[in-house]
């Protein structure tokens, strides 16, 4: 038995990114595995601190 398994990446806008991830989660044909985050180190002047650049979605294919 062969297991189908694809990668998904969404771009992350503060403003927007609920709403985006739900449409897209809703969309989906197979099961949600994983969702990664991309968290990128930054450097502003109060300090250091991280951003998520974008996720990755792990689907199971059915």
């Amino acid at each position: 038995m062969k297991l189908n398994y694809r990668v998904h990446r969404i771009d992350v806008k503060s403003n927007t990114m609920q709403k985006d991830l739900e449409n897209f989660l809703n969309t989906l044909d197979g099961d949600v595995i994983s969702i990664i985050p991309n968290v990128k180190p930054t450097f502003q002047p109060m300090g250091a601190t991280a951003k998520v650049d974008f996720l990755l979605i792990v689907e199971k294919r059915t």
